[in-house]
């Protein structure tokens, strides 16, 4: 019979040890970390062997193994026995392992392990830990902003009870900051922080915390390059640090697109074990200058009013949103304008239902020559826009909107775009035309249930990606154009 991989992978230790009041052997190779319960009458072994079966066995990759310390006294231990093990087995160390559960997410979890030996006790954590050290991808170092005002104002209570003892516990320095003002992490990446001392940046917070971060380190990044932002076609030189978020915000709709669900303790364990996930940045600019960039959705009209509206109730916590969409919906406001953009080459399907979430296989593997296209000042025309490839569309629009993934948040589970890819060197442009409010409220509510989001009549005119609901258009625009 044809062994498996893990079968074929040489062991580097294997036990029989004390696991509660049973007896299990336990086997530690370059990829698994595994256990499962010693046959009676079997023989004591400290050698190498092959993994256990894994129809009766527990299994843990080693690249989801948190940490590895020795047990207190009587973890997971139960009273009546505790005596005897102490006398038989006085010597135990636990592992801290990354349990998957429902709805993407993560719990650490713990196993504590006994010996009758205490040099074979230290043997296991010495080479659970050598195993570690070569996960090369993993943080040492942190650099952690917290923004106190976030969502409900328990971005610190989050930190302190969720977060950092997991930090502690992997064995990752941190220095915390807590901002004090608005733009405070993105004005402190800016100038003052030293860089070189981490391996990533943490912000607890909302998305406009991520927003901050993600300005403050490509800025950064592109004035330490002799890079200017300003200039549209410029090729940015991308960030050395990874950023991570925990979510405390209102909507955290970054975090809840990336993962699957905007837990704090899902979210904290990825960044331990060293997930990444690359994800497109647009850039806007007007008339040569840099205005900002987006990672999530840049509305303009409706999204755009709403947000405006919201930051002036930002005391009220996430109802603001509430109050800022129907004061919005009801003024009805719609722009006249023209929008200029660039098909995609591949512009797939909202109705093909790949969603996009970290370790997508689409954005893991997109070409790397992937760059902006230049967009000069001799083609502001829509004729000559038009001969250049480019798709124009005149008209009055209730909102505009361009979505670099798929928005989706706890309000919205499919979010605005749910075919939107977080890496593929596109957006997704959806366009909402001007219409009755009650076609408009139909297009709005779709987005927060999981039903179909771009039905649209058939005398509706679209744009060339999909069909959007209530007189909503969309198409897909390369990265880095201008709409």
């Amino acid at each position: 019979m044809t062994k498996s991989i893990m079968e074929k992978q040489a062991g580097l230790l294997s036990s029989k040890l004390l696991q509660g009041r049973k007896q299990v052997d336990v086997v530690l190779n370059r990829c698994v970390f595994a256990w499962r319960e010693a046959e009676k009458g079997g023989e004591t072994s400290s050698g190498i062997s092959s993994l256990p079966d894994p129809d009766d066995s527990h299994t843990v990759q080693v690249c989801d193994i948190v940490a590895v310390f020795k047990a207190k006294d009587g973890d997971q231990v139960s009273r009546s026995s505790q005596k005897k093990v102490s006398q038989l087995y006085p010597h135990g160390f636990t592992v801290s392992y990354v349990r998957r559960s429902r709805q993407h997410r993560w719990r650490c979890a713990n196993v504590t392990f006994h010996c009758a030996n205490h040099g074979l006790c230290n043997q296991w954590i010495r080479l659970i830990n050598e195993q570690l050290l070569q996960l090369s991808h993993r943080p040492k170092s942190l650099l952690v902003y917290i923004n106190p005002y976030s969502g409900k104002q328990r971005a610190k209570c989050v930190y302190e009870q969720k977060v950092a003892p997991l930090f502690r516990c992997a064995g990752i320095a941190t220095d915390v900051i807590v901002t004090e003002r608005a733009n405070h992490a993105r004005d402190h990446l800016t100038t003052d922080a030293q860089l070189d001392k981490y391996d990533g940046v943490v912000c607890v917070g909302g998305d406009g915390m991520f927003s901050e971060i993600v300005h403050g380190l490509v800025t950064r990044t592109q004035a330490d390059n002799g890079v200017d932002h300003d200039q549209p076609d410029a090729d940015l030189v991308p960030c050395r640090l990874r950023i991570g978020i925990i979510p405390a915000g209102s909507t955290d709709c970054i975090c809840f697109a990336t993962v699957g669900t905007n837990d704090a303790v899902t979210s904290v364990l990825h960044i331990i074990v060293g997930d990444s996930q690359p994800m497109d940045v647009c850039s806007v600019h007007h008339n040569n200058a840099f205005l900002r960039y987006s990672v999530s959705l840049l509305g303009y009209g409706f999204y755009g009013d709403l947000l405006a509206h919201s930051e002036t109730k930002r005391w009220l916590g996430p109802a603001r949103y509430d109050l800022a969409g129907v004061k919005t919906f009801l003024s009805h406001n719609f722009y006249e304008g023209t929008v200029s953009f660039l098909p995609a080459a591949d512009q797939g399907s909202p109705r093909d239902k790949l969603q996009c979430r970290s370790g997508c296989s689409v954005c893991w593997h997109q070409p790397e020559d992937i760059k902006p296209w230049e967009v000069s000042e001799d083609k502001d025309s829509s004729d000559e826009a038009q001969g250049e490839g480019w798709s124009v569309i005149h008209g009055k629009f209730l909102a505009i909107n361009a979505a670099c993934m798929s928005c989706a948040c706890p309000r919205s589970p499919k979010g605005l775009s749910p075919s939107a890819h977080l890496a593929d060197g596109n957006t997704d442009l959806i366009l909402v035309r001007k219409c009755s409010r009650f076609h408009f409220l139909r297009h709005l509510l779709r987005h927060t249930n999981k039903d179909d989001q771009c039905p649209v009549p058939a005398d509706t005119t679209v744009c060339p990606r999909y069909r959007g609901g209530g007189g909503a258009a969309a198409a897909t625009a390369a990265a880095g154009g201008s709409a």
